[in-house]
């Protein structure tokens, strides 16, 4: 392993006064963080309109008993490809073990698994993803970016997408009211 590979299986949390819109209030789960960059789930905010119903009907595959369910906005890198955070217990063709909380799936097969009822125990679906290149990452949390947080599949699959951001970090111990926008250069 490498020494960049501690961020596997957390959660990124965005600090505020970050700077990029795109990310304010931003829970990633991270799957990939190793020497050739970053990748992460976003899973702090719902897409409007957007539902697992309507996301199998548009890739051919029959709802079955599929509960209808909100999908996340992932990140704003592909936001067409879709890719399904999901309990460790359940593996299929192409799933990355993550954590032994969690795994990512990014086929067409999760999907089907889930629709008929022998997919994962617990699962969120997202389309898009936040990618980082190598180094990215740590630059940024080198400069008041992001807070790295442990990763709980309490948080995933058991909080609600809006309520995530705040759970994490009373989760780490930190009341949230108490951060700033700024910080200090000694």
């Amino acid at each position: 392993m490498t020494e960049a590979a501690y961020l596997n299986g957390g959660i990124l949390l965005a600090m505020p006064g970050m700077g990029d819109q795109r990310f304010d209030h931003a829970v990633i789960a991270m799957c990939v963080h190793d020497d050739n960059g970053a990748l992460g789930i976003g899973i702090g905010s719902i897409l409007p309109g957007v539902t697992l119903h309507g996301l199998l009907a548009d890739t051919g595959i029959e709802v079955g008993v599929a509960p209808d369910a909100p999908i996340h906005s992932g990140g704003p890198v592909e936001q067409q490809r879709g890719f399904v955070l999901h309990s460790a217990e359940w593996d299929g063709p192409g799933t990355l073990p993550v954590s032994d909380q969690w795994s990512l799936s990014a086929s067409l097969e999760v999907l089907r698994a889930i629709a008929e009822g022998r997919g994962p125990a617990h699962w969120l679906v997202a389309l898009g993803y936040a990618g980082w290149g190598a180094g990215q990452l740590e630059g940024e949390m080198r400069q008041h970016g992001w807070y790295a947080a442990a990763g709980k599949a309490g948080i995933l699959f058991d909080t609600a997408a809006e309520t995530r951001w705040r759970a994490t970090w009373k989760g780490e111990g930190i009341d949230p009211s108490h951060l700033v926008a700024a910080t200090g250069r000694a």
